[in-house]
């Protein structure tokens, strides 16, 4: 092949992916009316944070939110009273895309959207949780509301999220990582919790002192059974990426990697869950070049462009 011909098909599959993940990242986060969210709009109107911040970067590659969630997820159900909470009184077992869909749109509302709209959101969802309450099959009762699990449901999204672009996408410095928490805290007081860890250190110490509480559950397999079975992209998405489904176990595995080793350990998590040194390079090289992507309908493109920057402004090399 010529050199220009070998440009001309890299060029090709560089726009053929593109559209492809950005139709896969349109159909993920599409409410249930089918009216996607425009981040674009109100012009001008700023975020919870400002497009400077670390988050603002990390949320910006689908693969890696999508790992990172799932890593978010399994933390949270190692948690009894969490676990209970989320398997009694959300659609996780019977509508997981569902669920999905809310949980990745809550999240891109609190990074990018306009902070009125984020604001109203929060509310929303803190008077869902006041609502949720019981008790578990070992007799402990629970309110999603209380401030302890809801430190501990803050922690760890900001954990997965962050550690998956670290880990698959491209190495974050410490300074950074310290202040991507740092940077969380306004959205996780909105969202009620009262400690929110303000660097890795005070994570780990989180961690560590959640660590005695957390314990192994059928419920964890079955929700890692569920998001390697079902099918994220929808039909006419997933014919345009057949790759998608395929891949979504290796993504889940890539999220149970991410599990600190301690509590990998006591949920039972084993070797089966690891990945190998070729699946790591290669979810390495499609995390980097989703990274590089820019996705015209993603919230991170919308809200640049709702500021007045350009499209790429996430995507240039820092």
């Amino acid at each position: 092949m010529s050199g220009s011909n070998a440009v001309t098909a890299l060029t090709f599959f560089h726009g053929a992916l593109a559209r492809r993940l950005d139709r896969a990242s349109r159909a993920l986060l599409e409410p249930e009316d089918g009216r996607a969210m425009d981040f674009s709009r109100a012009a001008g109107e700023p975020a919870l944070g400002q497009p400077t911040q670390v988050s603002w970067r990390v949320f910006k590659n689908p693969l890696t939110v999508f790992i990172g969630g799932v890593a978010a997820v399994i933390l949270e159900l190692a948690e009894p009273r969490v676990r209970t909470g989320v398997w009694e009184h959300t659609s996780f077992r019977t509508q997981p895309l569902r669920r999905l869909r809310r949980t990745g749109l809550a999240a891109m509302m609190t990074v990018y959207g306009p902070a009125s709209a984020a604001q109203a959101m929060i509310v929303g969802v803190r008077r869902m949780h006041a609502r949720v309450k019981g008790t578990t099959p070992g007799g402990e009762p629970y309110c999603a509301d209380d401030p302890e699990l809801l430190n501990w449901v803050q922690a760890t999204a900001a954990y997965g999220f962050l550690q998956a672009y670290h880990t698959y996408s491209k190495p974050i410095p410490q300074a950074d990582r310290d202040r991507y928490y740092r940077e969380g805290e306004t959205a996780a007081r909105l969202y009620g919790a009262t400690l929110p860890p303000r660097s890795e250190a005070e994570l780990d110490a989180a961690f560590a002192a959640m660590l005695p509480r957390l314990e192994p559950s059928p419920i964890i397999f079955e929700f890692l059974d569920i998001m390697r079975t079902t099918r994220i992209v929808p039909p006419v998405s997933r014919a345009l990426t057949p790759a998608a489904h395929l891949a979504q176990p290796l993504f889940v595995r890539a999220a149970v990697s991410l599990t600190p080793p301690r509590i990998r350990e006591r949920l039972g998590l084993g070797p089966t869950y690891g990945l190998r040194p070729f699946e790591r390079a290669l979810l390495h090289q499609a995390a980097a070049l989703a990274d590089r992507i820019v996705l015209h309908s993603s919230p991170a493109v919308q809200s640049c462009q709702r500021l007045g920057l350009p499209a790429d402004f996430l995507y240039a090399s820092r």
